[in-house]
């Protein structure tokens, strides 16, 4: 009789358990998911390696530089904006090499955006800084030093006028640099470019600035030349560029000009610089662009980098309406950089697990996320990217593994698929909105095989970076005024 009574317990046991788990699993939220079209990536792949600009029907160099921007105020203005591949053939005769080559390029970046925190959060003056060792001739710049805040190129052009009369220049777009710089005759040393290189002697509103001037004071590589200022800017990946330190009249296309802006005016410049004139720095530091001419907003959308398309970088133009938005925060450290207010991640619609505050910015100036543009890769502190990794293996058992390249440690075979379906990814922000992203922006193709692999890596830094392969496809707007980033896709 106890026999029977334990047996009928046990049978009712199991039951409730069956019933427990089966209701369980029906009230469970399937992972949310994304369609990733591998045929067309790998289309855009081989034809990138293909694209000729001087033959193709892509970018012209007679397209019209300003378009009309959707500001009420009728104040903003934008101008075109251009991958690197739309303005020059790549030399790289496999994809798999090109993106080796930009990892590589990638990797130097964030190396220097690293150590610029960490100069700023111990308190490193530029004065502590140690000469540069250069093949400089001993004229070319008279004490060179080199500063960690390296800030490195980023992989997107705009249109720039220079000088009075304004000649065209493509110019390297760059959220993570302050200094604007062009390449200037005479030419110590100049890379190749796109444009004639520009002549100082051919514009009227070309002035030297002088070594006591405040300008000249804000630069964090100077030095002086008969009572000239003179500067230099150094990058991870070994390049730089050193000459004066100038004013000049700097043009948008037909939307005006504005004159007296700080800028180097680079006669030795070595490096990956290819096909740009020189860069435009819309950082948040003082001697940036976007804050030499006041600009209380801007936008950019970055088109798919192997696309030979453009879109167009906006200033005072507002966060259009469907943003999903977040918090601008300022770091009392480093005023160069945007922060962003992250607060986490999800895989297939299900939080990951981190710490509360894992990404906030530090009073130290430690931690912190940063939007960029000219970061590929975005970066996440180990244990973030660990977890994130983790979860979207977990939920895509499916996928045909292979092999790790270069930073990516989660790499798929998909040469056999024309279409798979992927974990959702998304970025959470303080004030409750997210960012849910396309597929292609975090599984890419590293080869024109179908080798893909998930676009996220981790650092050993507590700077986190959002980078341009999640952004593309995405205007991202920067409203200064208030202090808040706007993410709305499909805005190109």
């Amino acid at each position: 009789m106890a026999t029977s009574s334990s047996s009928s317990k046990l049978s009712l046991f199991f039951l409730f358990s069956f019933l427990f788990a089966s209701t369980l699993a029906r009230n469970s939220p399937s992972p949310t998911t994304k369609i990733l079209d591998v045929l067309a990536s790998l289309k855009q792949a081989q034809h990138i390696l293909s694209f000729d600009p001087q033959i193709s029907n892509g970018f012209s160099k007679s397209q019209p530089l300003f378009v009309n921007s959707s500001s009420s105020s009728g104040s903003g203005f934008s101008i075109p904006l251009h991958s690197r591949g739309s303005l020059r053939k790549t030399h790289h005769v496999d994809y798999k090499n090109l993106v080796r080559s930009r990892l590589d390029r990638d990797s130097a970046r964030v190396n220097t955006l690293t150590t610029e925190v960490l100069l700023a959060v111990n308190g490193v003056r530029k004065t502590e800084l140690k000469p540069v060792v250069t093949e400089l001739e001993p004229e070319a710049l008279s004490t060179p030093v080199i500063s960690g805040t390296s800030q490195g190129s980023g992989e997107y052009f705009t249109r720039v006028g220079v000088g009075n009369p304004a000649k065209q220049f493509y110019m390297v777009l760059d959220t993570g640099s302050d200094v604007n710089w062009i390449q200037c005759e005479p030419c110590t040393d100049c890379y190749q470019q796109s444009d004639p290189i520009f002549d100082p002697s051919a514009s009227s509103t070309y002035s030297p600035v002088a070594c006591e001037s405040r300008q000249c004071s804000l630069l964090r590589q100077s030095a002086c030349r008969g009572g000239k200022c003179l500067y230099q800017v150094s990058y991870g990946d070994g390049s730089y560029t050193v000459g004066d330190f100038v004013t000049e009249t700097v043009s948008f296309g037909n939307s005006g000009d504005i004159k007296g802006v700080a800028m180097g005016c680079g006669h030795t410049n070595e490096g990956l610089f290819v096909a740009a004139a020189g860069l435009v720095g819309l950082g948040g530091g003082p001697l940036s662009l976007t804050s030499q001419i006041k600009a209380t907003s801007f936008s950019y959308c970055l088109v798919d980098r192997d696309l030979a398309g453009s879109s167009t970088l906006d200033f005072n133009s507002g966060l259009p309406a469907d943003s999903v938005v977040a918090p601008l925060i300022r770091s009392r450290k480093v005023d160069t950089f945007y922060y962003v207010g992250l607060t986490g991640l999800s895989v297939g619609g299900q939080p990951v697990q981190l710490p509360p505050g894992f990404f906030e910015l530090e009073q130290s100036g430690n931690g912190g996320v940063i939007v960029d543009c000219g970061t590929a890769i975005t970066r996440l502190q180990a244990e973030a990217y660990n977890a994130l990794r983790d979860a979207f293996v977990k939920l895509s058992p499916d996928l045909p593994t292979t092999g790790g390249v270069a930073l990516f440690d989660t790499c798929y075979d998909l040469s056999s698929r024309t279409s798979v379906r992927v974990p959702s990814v998304a970025f959470h922000f303080s004030g409750g909105m997210s960012l849910d992203l396309p597929a292609k922006n975090y599984l890419i193709p590293v080869d024109s095989s179908g080798t893909y692999c998930l676009a996220f890596a981790p650092t050993t830094s507590s700077l986190s970076i959002i980078g341009n392969v999640q952004q593309q496809g995405t205007r991202v707007s920067f409203d200064l005024a208030n202090n808040k980033v706007g993410f709305s896709p499909h805005k190109c």
